[in-house]
């Protein structure tokens, strides 16, 4: 039997990841020290608590694993993350210590994906407003005008795991794709049927601008002001990456003209201030940050990653595992 620690504090998250189905099937599987208090192991406390456990469960929160937490964790050799990404959580000497992470990233894409198309359906359709409309005890005019997704043209700007996962989702609505991401191969974007594009074309040409991009510091307002202006009129932005993408005064500017919309799920800054000159206008939604994965799929996601743990210790191949140079390069 192996010794697994799950470090996430007791809680909502805790709950929802480890209901008690999950605990159970993970208590069947090894010997199980919880984190019992109301708050996330600090370094040295984690570096305590790793001595003599072959597995460690983490989640949103945790403390890295440096160099100065792994001192004496002999025994580690697999962090299973019930979070996405895994950035900040691993370091070089993680992975000089030859320790295998996996995490909930490829489920977090799949549930962020079909949030992407619950957005752009959303604000294409004027869901909200109409909806308020009828609570309002009003009914829409013949005036009112509403927009859907087929046939339609979208952008991408990255295409990583959620993008591709998009892809897929989109094809019944027959729309045309393109794609911005300069570390991924040409015969990559072909074999999902994309077009590459440069990242102002795409902003300036697609109804639907989706961002994908992940958060490091070259992606720091990659979507800037200049940009911003060149959105061609009627068009729809959707955010659910990151915030710092885009800079997100100049966005303000820009839709305070009304020429084009947004479905925004993430901020600079979070939550997002109640003083935001996003806040009230007519052409914005604005979501808190919650596009994936949905609540129901916390429990999937740590039933994936147990599953993962069996195969390591089987001796076979890892679904869900992140390589270093992939761990490394992931929105932190």
């Amino acid at each position: 039997m192996m010794n697994i620690l799950v470090t996430i504090p007791n809680g909502q998250v805790k709950d929802t990841f480890i209901p008690p189905d999950v605990a159970q099937r993970l208590s069947s599987i090894g010997t199980v020290t919880w984190n019992n208090e109301d708050s996330q192991y600090r370094s040295a406390e984690l570096k305590e608590k790793l001595a003599g456990m072959n597995v460690c469960i983490t989640g949103w929160g945790s403390a890295c694993f440096d160099e100065s937490v792994l001192k004496g964790a002999d025994s580690l050799k697999l962090v299973a993350h019930t979070g996405g990404s895994v950035s900040p959580i691993v370091s070089p000497a993680f992975f000089e210590k030859g320790l295998k992470i996996v995490s909930g990233n490829r489920l977090y894409a799949e549930s962020v994906a079909e949030g992407v198309i619950a957005y752009i359906l959303c604000a294409l359709r004027e869901l909200p407003f109409h909806a308020g409309e009828m609570q309002a005890k009003r009914w829409s005019s013949d005036r009112s005008y509403n927009e859907g997704l087929l046939d339609q043209c979208v952008g991408l700007v990255g295409f990583g795991m959620v993008a591709r996962y998009l892809v897929k989702m989109l094809e019944p609505f027959r729309v045309k794709i393109k794609a911005c991401d300069p570390h991924v191969p040409d015969d990559v974007l072909m074999s999902f049927g994309v077009e590459r594009a440069s990242l102002d074309e795409i902003v300036s040409q697609s109804k639907v601008l989706s961002i994908h991009a992940a958060r490091v510091p070259e992606t720091y307002h990659m979507i800037s002001r200049e940009l911003l202006k060149t959105i061609r009129d009627g068009a729809l932005l959707v955010n659910t990456a990151r915030g710092n993408l885009i800079d997100e005064e100049a966005l303000a500017d820009e839709l305070a003209t009304g020429r084009f919309k947004a479905i925004l799920d993430v901020y600079e800054k979070e939550p997002l201030p109640e003083t935001s000159r996003l806040r009230g206008m007519r052409n914005v939604i604005l979501i808190p940050h919650m596009a994936g994965p949905t609540v129901d799929r916390r429990r999937v996601v740590t039933l994936a990653l147990i599953d993962d743990i069996l195969k390591f210790f089987e001796g076979k191949p890892l679904q869900n595992e992140i390589g270093r140079d992939y761990a490394l390069a992931m929105t932190r």
